[in-house]
């Protein structure tokens, strides 16, 4: 059984431009206050879209290749996800012009942060970016300017992103969460063996949440 002096360790694999990973990530979240849980999060890094060119791809578009999804279906989507979202106090601020990015340089970014402490700071204000801001993540110059916002140097986010000095790092991650068999985001793991996957609801995670706490470590 945990401890209250011991921490709950959760591991989330992600990516900044799934609009399920911010919705799961906030459920999840209002769990843990709800129910007081001492915790630790660690993200790590998921490309939904490792192929997309740099330029990215028109939203919409994309939903409608990958998924097959009619326009009808995808705007009941969006109004969903938005509801839920500001149920959750998170903005989603969808448009017709909305873009699909490249996350290559973001995780690579991510992972710069974490080095330094902030990769959870960064790891939010990249979902507020994309999702609420419309930013263009695909533009390291944004990339820059999102990480100076959470504290972080902006001229050494830029050498970071122009040199591509982690990349084999994140693309070692990236492999390793690949073969342990996670092909969907947000994965959760809670003490590095309970696998959740998926946006669960504030009720569910906060049932997960008092299971774990009465399980031995």
């Amino acid at each position: 059984m945990t401890t209250p002096t011991q921490k709950l360790r959760i591991d989330i694999v992600s990516d900044v431009v799934c609009p399920w990973c911010i919705i799961g990530y906030r459920q999840l979240a209002n769990a843990l206050e709800v129910t007081g849980t001492a915790h630790e999060i660690h993200w790590h890094p998921f490309e939904l879209n490792p192929s997309m060119p740099p330029e990215g791809q028109n939203l919409r578009e994309h939903v409608a290749e990958k998924y097959g999804s009619t326009t009808e279906q995808s705007e009941e989507s969006r109004v969903r996800m938005t509801e839920i979202g500001a149920g959750l106090g998170f903005e989603f601020r969808f448009s017709d012009d909305m873009r699909m990015h490249n996350t290559f340089n973001v995780h690579q970014l991510l992972h710069w942060a974490g080095l330094q402490g902030r990769m959870h700071e960064l790891k939010l204000g990249l979902f507020a970016a994309h999702f609420r801001d419309r930013r263009n993540l695909s533009d390291d110059g944004v990339l820059a300017d999102v990480a100076a916002e959470v504290g972080l140097e902006r001229d050494e986010a830029l050498a970071v992103l122009a040199d591509q000095r982690f990349a084999v790092d994140v693309r070692e991650a990236e492999s390793g969460w690949l073969n342990q068999g996670i092909r969907g985001v947000p994965a959760m793991i809670f003490n590095r063996r309970h696998l959740v996957t998926g946006a669960q609801g504030v009720d569910n995670y906060t049932r997960i949440l008092a299971q774990l706490a009465g399980m031995p470590d």
